[in-house]
């Protein structure tokens, strides 16, 4: 593990990758060994900068993060993408076709992609998607970027790991604004129309004043940054510039407000517990005294017999009476 950590604050992308794949592992003897790497790094994390981006499926997200990166690229600077794909509901597992279709990026030196798949996780990130942005900010990449699933709905998640939490939506306007939930957009600190070209231009114009109304009825989630709308076309590069400019600019104003820290805080408390719940579900599943009883009790569930929160209600009690908030005792 020393060696590991040591080989992932030196750059390796190599070792990097088996790091994240330790990190992302549900057996249980590599869960301690993830969790002593994840200390070991912990000095070398925090200098990247951490952009989330979002929207829905067929908005061009990885075509922007292409462009975004390239133009990255070309500035000298080092990035990683966190690409989380959607997976089958039956094997866990998805194409992880993101990195595919970033060939160009996928070919640069200072690039490095990270297909994920979501699994069952919820918001548009994977189960360990935080703990990997941490390894990536270890390896010393000025920028990481976390791909959210694509679903447009509920990812939300993405929003509390990054600084800038970026929103793609199509050309359109009106009905497509419809479709997008309050909550995504009061999250967004930089809405971008996307496929700003050719006879798409004029509809990405007006989806950008559309955009921008309905930003000026909702409270920003900083004091020191009004969230906007810019234009974006990923195809020829029109726009890419300017909305890392934007970029820059809010991670500046937060800076200058005194409010990083206080969002990396947030992050932090937001990782610890989710990492709290997600071993307790784990605790709670692999537990023999749940095991015994949560057979019987779905059955009483599934037959009508029994409301669903008294079920739930018996399968924590035996959770507890398994050695978690009470003795042992051996289940009826």
């Amino acid at each position: 593990m020393a060696a590991l950590a040591q080989a992932v604050m030196a750059g390796d992308r190599r070792a990097l990758a088996r790091a994240i794949t330790l990190v992302e592992s549900r057996r249980s003897d590599h869960a301690a060994v993830a969790s002593a790497l994840l200390q070991a790094v912990m000095p070398a994390t925090g200098g990247a900068v951490r952009v989330g981006i979002s929207g829905a499926p067929g908005v061009g997200k990885s075509t922007f993060v292409e462009a975004l990166g390239s133009r990255l690229v070309e500035r000298d600077l080092t990035i990683a993408v966190l690409a989380i794909d959607p997976s089958s509901t039956r094997s866990g597992g998805s194409i992880l076709g993101d990195k595919t279709r970033m060939g160009k990026l996928a070919r640069a030196p200072q690039a490095f992609i990270r297909p994920t798949p979501a699994g069952r996780t919820q918001g548009g990130v994977a189960r360990r998607t935080r703990e990997a942005l941490l390894l990536c900010e270890a390896a010393g990449f000025d920028v990481v970027v976390v791909e959210t699933v694509g679903v447009g709905q509920s990812e939300v998640a993405v929003a509390a790991m990054v600084d800038c939490f970026v929103l793609l939506v199509a050309p359109g306007g009106g009905d497509d604004l419809q479709g997008i939930k309050r909550g995504v957009m009061e999250l967004a600190d930089v809405v971008v129309v996307t496929k700003a070209d050719g006879d798409l231009a004029a509809p990405a114009r007006l989806a950008a004043a559309d955009y921008g109304h309905a930003l000026g009825l909702l409270r920003p989630r900083s004091a020191a940054w009004k969230p906007r709308v810019l234009l974006c076309s990923a195809v020829t590069g029109a726009g890419v510039a300017e909305v890392w400019a934007a970029v820059e600019e809010q991670r500046q104003a937060l800076v200058d407000a005194g409010e990083m820290a206080g969002l990396r805080a947030g992050q932090a408390r937001n990782a610890l517990w989710a990492d709290v719940h997600d071993r307790l579900g784990s605790a709670l599943r692999s537990d023999p005294a749940v095991a015994a009883t949560a057979a019987g009790v779905e059955r009483s569930v599934v037959a009508g017999e029994l409301a669903p929160s008294a079920g739930a209600d018996r399968i924590l009690a035996a959770f507890r009476s398994g050695g978690w908030g009470g003795p042992r005792s051996e289940p009826r």
